[in-house]
């Protein structure tokens, strides 16, 4: 038996990464946007902070001390991303209000981050979907090149556009740094491909507001899915 071709084929069917930063925001249900303008306020810039939407606080707040450097890349994952900055927006016409309209077309939440913190990436992988976007954005991340990989996500809570099911029923972001580094980690995502080619019957995949509550937790976790079986760890 070829021991070196075995290895190689196992370290192919396999895909790790290691968690290195980890902080999750579930703020209370009814946060504003102002009130978590004055609860972050130190966490910001103050030229940026005022045009930042309530997620892009969220998020901030996630990333802080993360060390992002211009060598790293990030994945970004949200279903809704600035919903509530365009319901404010929508919502003061037909008087249109000149600063939500600045607020809603302002950059994206991560962006807004990124910009006020003059933090170069090498890579920016925005992703948006419902179902599966959980196990997209971790498979984008575990197949990402650069050495350190930023995972970030979240929601804003919605108002009436929660009745056509085109916001998130409550506020939340979580931001991560994965890393090939095993020594120091606080957990792992691995991403195990079936043998040989088998087919395995996906699990439902946990949905965003699921894998924060879970990240916050810390609770172990294991699903099928993409042709492969997925687990979140912890040490």
């Amino acid at each position: 038996m070829d021991t070196n071709k075995h290895e190689s084929q196992d370290r192919s069917r396999v895909m790790l990464r290691f968690i290195h930063h980890l902080k999750v925001e579930r703020p209370p249900e009814a946060e504003t946007a102002a009130e978590a303008r004055e609860r972050l306020r130190e966490k910001f810039p103050r030229a940026a902070l005022r045009r930042m939407t309530h997620l892009g606080m969220l998020l901030g707040s996630t990333l802080e001390g993360a060390s992002l450097s211009a060598d790293d890349a990030l994945v970004y994952a949200s279903v809704f991303a600035e919903t509530r900055a365009l319901e404010d927006y929508l919502g003061s016409f037909p008087a249109a209000s000149p600063v939500l309209f600045q607020t809603s077309i302002h950059p994206g939440g991560i962006q807004q981050v990124l910009i006020g913190r003059q933090q170069p990436i090498a890579r920016l992988w925005p992703l948006a979907g419902r179902a599966r976007l959980v196990e997209q954005a971790l498979l984008t991340a575990l197949m990402e090149p650069a050495a350190r990989v930023g995972l970030a996500g979240g929601e804003e809570r919605g108002t009436w556009l929660l009745e056509h099911n085109r916001a998130s029923g409550r506020a939340f972001a979580f931001g991560a740094v994965l890393t090939n580094e095993a020594a120091g980690a606080m957990g792992s995502i691995r991403f195990d491909r079936a043998l040989n080619g088998a087919t395995l019957a996906d699990d439902p995949c946990p949905s965003l507001p699921a894998w924060v509550d879970t990240l916050a937790e810390k609770e172990t976790l294991t699903w099928r899915g993409g042709g492969g079986v997925w687990s979140l760890v912890w040490r």
